[in-house]
């Protein structure tokens, strides 16, 4: 394994704190939702715009290679490991602020919290996220939905900052492109510092039997016990990914410590002890076997880094 291990970087990296932390060689199955990976050269966690800027910066100016992280709900790195640093937003982006019917979300705030936070204030149609793993600016990154929900369906504005640090500036949904898990961010590589949702006035009750409602159909229908990084594959047109992979008699294959669910047949599970080369193999056989079977090719909805 080459470490990509530059001390001009991490010089300039550590002159950035306290705004700044560093971590060197850090495991990455402590940072994402599979519990499984390789090791990172570099973890950086930043805690306010001004550190996130400088850091991005540096980065670039050096031509380290990095990426955002996120809360690592859908991301697996290689057992290999990632040749340069891993950007995590801190305790600092995870404000929550409400002006009028609005929520004003930073970029490191779990789902989870901000459905909670929107119940609480009695404000309705963040409900569909309440269940999804992952932060406010992975759900922009990525468009993320379920239920018959999706980010674009309540995102009104988001704060952006450049790849390179050089600036920031704020857009409006619709200049992101927000489609079926994609958006324009994952071209540009900018970050969301944070987003701002438009819901309704809502009966807290009614909100929260909602949210409850949701969560039980969740619990009944997903392995939410098991490492993993939900459902593992796109929606092919036309078809479910768990489906395909049902019909294809895949449920409980296991390679190593990977498994596809039998509760739910498109996601992959950690049984306990499941390495990056486990879950990607299973990925591989899954392909082939649904590919031979249906004509279909499922394309993972997990961002796979990393070397060998």
């Amino acid at each position: 394994m080459t470490v990509n291990n530059s001390p001009k970087i991490k010089n300039k990296l550590k002159g950035l704190a306290p705004a700044v932390q560093m971590e060197e060689d850090a495991s990455m199955d402590r940072f994402t939702s599979f519990r499984a990976g390789g090791r990172a050269d570099l973890l950086i966690t930043v805690e306010d715009e001004d550190g996130l800027c400088s850091v991005l910066e540096a980065l670039s100016e050096e031509g380290y290679p990095h990426m955002i992280l996120g809360r690592g709900s859908n991301v697996l790195v290689r057992d290999g490991g990632y040749r340069g640093a891993m950007v995590r937003l801190g305790e600092g982006f995870q404000r929550i602020d409400r002006r009028g019917s609005r929520l004003i979300c930073g970029g490191a705030v779990l789902l989870s919290a901000v459905a909670r936070r929107a119940c609480d204030e009695g404000l309705s149609g963040f409900e569909f996220a309440s269940g999804i793993p992952g932060s406010t600016g992975g759900a922009v990154f990525m468009n993320a939905g379920a239920y018959g929900g999706e980010m674009k369906d309540v995102l009104t504005k988001v704060r952006l900052v450049a790849s390179d640090g050089s600036r920031i500036r704020e857009a409006d949904p619709e200049e992101l492109d927000l489609g079926y898990r994609t958006s324009r961010i994952q071209a540009t590589g900018e970050v969301v510092s944070s987003a701002v949702v438009r819901l309704s006035e809502g009966d807290p009750e009614k909100i929260r039997a909602r949210m409850s409602e949701l969560m039980e159909k969740r619990n009944a229908r997903q392995p939410v016990n098991l490492p993993s990084a939900g459902s593992f594959f796109k929606r092919p047109e036309g078809y479910f990914a768990g489906k395909l992979i049902e019909d294809a008699g895949l449920g409980g294959l296991t390679v190593g410590g990977a498994q596809v669910s039998e509760l739910h047949k498109g996601f992959i599970v950690n049984t306990g002890a499941a390495t990056a080369s486990d879950i990607i193999q299973l990925m591989n056989i899954v392909q082939a076997t649904v590919m031979d079977r249906s004509g279909v090719m499922l394309e993972p909805e997990v961002r796979i880094v990393g070397e060998e």
